[in-house]
């Protein structure tokens, strides 16, 4: 019971580097005390965002200044009775309720009625009323202090109680919005343990393998992460929240967790980590620490976690490389990660709990990528005007250079290729799928992102309609409403199939880079070929790896030699036409984005209404 004295040696903790050593003893044991370290973290937010206070005459806190000469910056001293009894008290309230002798034991680990156990005990331990979604409340200290967890919260506090009872079989399961617990030998089984959305939807003791089934995002077909402890702690540590309110956050915090982030990725335990590697790089790009590594260099790791590791099914790895593009208005990497993201999302099923990720594509079509282009429109009409003899003595040679990349941005096809393939696997994704994604809201800012493009640009992109391979057995397995949809559509005609295998080729690979910029992310997934991390796929998969360099014989060295999109979607294909037209044709454009697909009327017309009886609700984006 009680910490050790190897733990207690390192109170009190003094401002970031006590705690900073505090995780980086745990993290070398073969065991990290969960809970201690998330009482720590709490303890500090609490007081850094929480109850930020006037730091004098707080009863039993004390406060040591960052840095000398700025007295508003102030860490709150972490002191060994306050942690001590707290931990203490969670320890006595897990193991005072549940009775290991009660249960069996399977030779590989933990039972199914064990870990429901004790999700009964976190569940019952919680406030009965309080707004589910609010900010701070993830971490032991709220639970022990104010009996309020959120969603991943929840699951969190099962797998450091389950540690405290000696299960050390049972680890955190991560998507990308979402937790749940694994258990037994080697981590087979699963165990939803918390909810998902606004509500207290109990689905606790079930097993996933329903919504990896359908294909649904929030569990990412089976790509989830299966953590061990340290992996656990940097869930943790990017769970930490430094927002005060909607527009400001706690420097502090910030430091904090972007120290704590390197210790982690130092030591390789973010290696399987992708979200976690986009927060660091995310830091670091806003306050770079000097003698780091690059942001764009992590940004590329992240990517290549996502590939190694998780069969590319993972979508935020691409969201966060765009996000440092578009703040370096890099227009036409940022596109290009887009358009991987969509790539990867139009092999998903869209269902209502996938809500969160809906989101993020509706703001970026529908705000970023129209905002993107209408500054990008705005520079080049001022690079225009004083662009002959403008230079100013003081521009550097890399600024001009990124200048005349954003300028040139809406003459480029690339750029052009790229909204294209975004859309594409926006399409893609709603087909055959249970709810519908596109509504007139997306296709008014489609055509306004389309008219920004000239015709002569637009008519440099070459479009074909990629045919699937598998037209045998069309009559069979039909009753299967996905079976449709990786199969493809039948009526298509193949008419504009009669384009060479190398023009088809050349539709996946990505652009030719700048050469003072690394690789981006601009490579077309086929989805009816394997996924980009088999090395052996070859002319299924005719994208390469986004991140890697291009194969020396890619036909892509010349802006003449042409650009090839091939589309996937049905919506897309019918719109082959009208993209490359003289005149942006608003009305059929809406008419057509915003229509029920034939593959969808299909689905509907052979699928039972009760397939599909699974109402969810949405969330608050919490990062994992």
């Amino acid at each position: 019971m009680g910490l050790h004295s190897a733990q207690k040696k390192h109170f009190p903790l003094q401002g970031i580097d006590g705690v900073v050593q505090l995780f980086d003893a745990e993290l070398r044991k073969p065991e990290p005390d969960l809970a201690l370290l998330s009482l720590v973290l709490g303890f500090v937010e609490h007081f850094l965002a929480v109850n930020r206070v006037i730091p004098i005459n707080v009863p039993g806190i004390r406060f040591e200044p960052l840095e000398p000469d700025c007295p508003n910056s102030c860490f709150p001293t972490v002191e060994l009775g306050m942690i001590s009894a707290l931990h203490e008290r969670f320890t006595a309230q897990i193991r005072g309720a549940v009775d290991l002798s009660q249960f069996r034991r399977p030779a590989g680990g933990s039972s199914r009625e064990l870990v429901k156990k004790v999700s009964d005990v976190i569940w019952n331990s919680l406030s009965r009323s309080y707004f589910k979604d609010r900010a701070h409340i993830q971490s032991l200290f709220s639970l022990i202090t104010g009996t309020k967890l959120d969603s991943c919260g929840v699951a969190f506090a099962v797998v450091a109680a389950c540690q405290v009872l000696g299960l050390k079989d049972v680890h955190l399961a991560l998507s990308e919005d979402h937790a749940w617990v694994i258990f037994g030998k080697n981590g087979e089984e699963t165990a939803e343990v918390t909810w998902h959305g606004k509500g207290n939807e109990d689905r606790r003791g079930q097993t996933v393998s329903t919504g990896v089934g359908e294909r649904s995002w929030l569990y990412l077909k089976g790509s989830y992460m299966k953590c061990n402890r340290n992996m656990e702690v940097a869930f943790m540590v990017c769970a930490i929240n430094p927002s005060l309110d909607l527009h400001t956050d706690s420097s502090e915090l910030l430091q904090l967790q972007q120290r704590l982030l390197w210790l982690l990725y130092e030591r390789g335990d973010l290696e399987r980590y992708p979200m976690a590697m986009g927060t660091l790089a995310d830091l670091e790009d806003q306050e770079p620490i000097p003698g780091k590594e690059s942001p764009f260099s992590i940004h590329l790791k992240a990517v290549n976690s996502a590939k190694k590791y998780y069969n590319n099914e993972h979508i935020y790895p691409f969201m966060y490389l765009a996000g440092f593009h578009y703040r370096h208005r890099e227009v036409k990497e940022a596109l290009g990660a887009w358009a991987e993201a969509a790539s990867v999302m139009q092999d998903y099923n869209y269902f209502r709990e996938d809500e969160e990720i809906y989101k993020e594509f509706f703001d970026i079509a529908n705000d970023v990528i129209p905002t993107l282009l209408k500054e990008t429109a705005a520079a080049d009409e001022m690079g225009g005007e004083g662009g002959v003899g403008g230079e100013g003595p003081e521009g550097a040679d890399k600024d001009q250079s990124k200048q005349m990349a954003t300028f040139s941005a809406l003459q480029d096809p690339d750029c052009f290729a790229h909204l294209l393939r975004f859309y594409d696997g926006i399409c893609k994704w709603e087909e055959g799928s249970p709810t519908p994604v596109l509504h007139v809201g997306w296709a008014t800012y489609l055509v306004q992102s389309l008219s920004r493009f000239d015709a002569q640009v637009r008519q440099r992109v070459s479009i074909i309609t990629k045919e699937p391979e598998l037209q045998d057995d069309d009559d069979q397995s039909s009753e299967d409403p996905r079976e449709g949809r990786r199969r493809g559509p039948r009526r298509e005609s193949r008419l504009e199939d009669q384009t060479s295998p190398q023009a088809a080729t050349a539709s996946a690979s990505p652009p030719a880079q700048p050469p003072n910029q690394p690789k981006k992310v601009a490579a077309r997934r086929s989805s009816q070929g394997p996924r980009s991390g088999d090395v052996e796929g070859k002319a299924k998969s005719p994208s390469p790896d986004p991140s890697s360099q291009p194969p020396p014989s890619q036909p892509q060295a010349s802006p003449t030699a042409g650009l090839v999109v091939a589309f996937q979607s049905e919506k897309m294909k019918g719109m082959k036409e009208l993209l490359s037209a003289a005149k942006v044709n608003s009305s059929a454009i809406k008419l057509q984005l915003t229509a029920q697909s034939q593959v969808q009327m299909k689905r509907q017309k052979s699928t039972p209404s009760g397939d599909y009886t699974m109402s969810f609700m949405k969330r608050q984006r919490k990062s994992l």
